[in-house]
């Protein structure tokens, strides 16, 4: 950094995946300044108990972002690879067999949420200000170059400090974040019509479930895959009213049989195994609605970033939720190092910054929601699951799913040929 210049000062709210990443891309760039503040302890996973798959457009940015990061991520017992997508009714009539090298340029992988955010923490444990809650938040004055202010209290001692004269604030703070309310408003959700819940429990399934998978009954479905830890991870949904409760007597074992029963054949035995399953760990289930929130980045004064879920929470049906919060990270580390980079010795212009952020992701982000949606076709009340499965093995739909896998931002300021780009320049 020259010499009698103020580094550029980020608070990152949220230390789950996207702002991890951010923190960790950032860690030893010249200029730069990051504090995170994350309201569990550092060995607190209890809200991330169950599995997830991330999608080969994750592992594709992040390798040319820091490729050692990807071989600790798939290191053998942390992860498993995603290499297939295949779909059946739960009577075992196939409809669908998808290997991802169809239309993707690399693998995605299985792997349970707790371990994801170990190893995205790991790098930077002592950038992180674990047990903190953050209280409040503002612009410290009206005028056009006033920074952030940011209150937090240690949940354990009760001790309240300040973040004074941030630069930049970026909210990795989930579905429901706190700092997009503050600056940019709560958003209204749009409901799908859909109930998800999740579940991981212990693979005794005999070789039965491995790679990822989804059954249907009707509109009626069942996703699993295996984890590593000898565990499997199982998601079921079914229709309901959009915006409606998910009423009590629908979360019993016998609800959710019935729902996944052929009504003329004996299921398969790989559904079997996961309805009996479920039935079996009932009360260790996670309920949600399925919901997406518009897409959003950044304020109007130009300070705050909103980064994953909390910019742009979308359904889960391709997985690309938390897929999708580490391209933001890996874009966002970009524009950052690009502007620094660039702005030859002079104060960072941090409200052109993150119009550029928000320019740059935005067309990609809504594509990646708007087919999110489109691809949960199969979930909906009168749905054909035979006829809109089949579909997604035509072109329109494989060449839309290329696009999500392999349609990552360019990097300006990472990988191997970053150095040479800087040359062209």
């Amino acid at each position: 950094m020259e010499a009698g210049r103020k580094p550029l000062r980020i608070a990152i709210c949220g230390a789950g995946v996207g702002g991890a990443i951010v923190a960790h891309l950032l860690r030893d760039e010249p200029g730069v300044e990051v504090t995170c503040l994350e309201q569990v302890t550092a060995d607190d996973h209890s809200h991330a108990g169950t599995g997830l798959n991330v999608g080969p457009n994750a592992l594709k940015i992040l390798a040319e972002a820091d490729p050692e990061l990807v071989d600790a991520l798939k290191a053998p017992g942390v992860s498993l690879p995603w290499r297939n997508w295949r779909t059946t009714l739960t009577d075992g009539t196939e409809l669908m067999k998808l290997p991802l090298e169809r239309v993707a340029d690399n693998e995605g992988m299985r792997i349970r949420w707790s371990e994801l955010y170990r190893q995205l923490r790991a790098p930077v444990l002592d950038r992180i200000l674990f047990n903190q809650q953050v209280v409040s938040m503002g612009y410290e004055g009206s005028e056009p170059g006033a920074t952030i202010s940011i209150g937090y209290q240690d949940r354990a001692t009760g001790e309240e400090r300040w973040l004074e004269g941030v630069d930049l604030l970026i909210g990795g703070d989930g579905r429901y974040s706190a700092v997009r309310e503050q600056f940019l408003g709560r958003p209204e959700p749009r409901h799908l019509g859909v109930v998800i819940y999740r579940l991981l429990v212990p693979d005794t399934a005999d070789g039965l479930i491995d790679d990822y998978a989804q059954w249907f009954n009707g509109p009626n479905r069942l996703l699993a895959f295996r984890v590593p830890g000898e565990a499997i991870y199982i998601a079921g949904a079914f229709p309901i009213p959009p915006g409606a409760p998910i009423a009590d007597d629908a979360k019993s074992a016998e609800v959710l049989r019935g729902l996944y029963a052929p009504a003329k054949a004996a299921p398969s035995r790989d559904a079997a195994f996961l309805i009996d399953a479920i039935c079996d760990h009932v009360d260790d289930i996670h309920w949600a609605r399925v919901q997406e929130i518009p897409p959003a980045f950044a304020d109007e004064r130009g300070r705050v970033l909103l980064l994953g879920d909390a910019s742009h929470a979308m359904v889960p049906t391709l997985g690309q939720g938390a897929t999708m919060a580490v391209e933001d990270a890996c874009a966002y580390a970009d524009c950052i190092r690009a502007a620094l980079r660039g702005s030859g010795g002079r104060p960072l212009d941090v409200p052109a910054l993150t119009a550029r952020v928000a320019q740059r992701r935005m067309e990609r982000v809504r594509f990646v929601v708007d087919f999110s949606r489109e691809a949960s076709d199969t979930m909906l009340p009168g749905s054909d699951a035979v006829r809109d499965t089949r579909a997604k093995m035509e072109q329109p739909f494989l060449a839309s799913l290329r696009q999500v896998y392999t349609g990552t931002p360019a990097l300006e300021t990472f990988g191997p040929g970053a150095a040479r780009r800087r040359q062209v320049g």
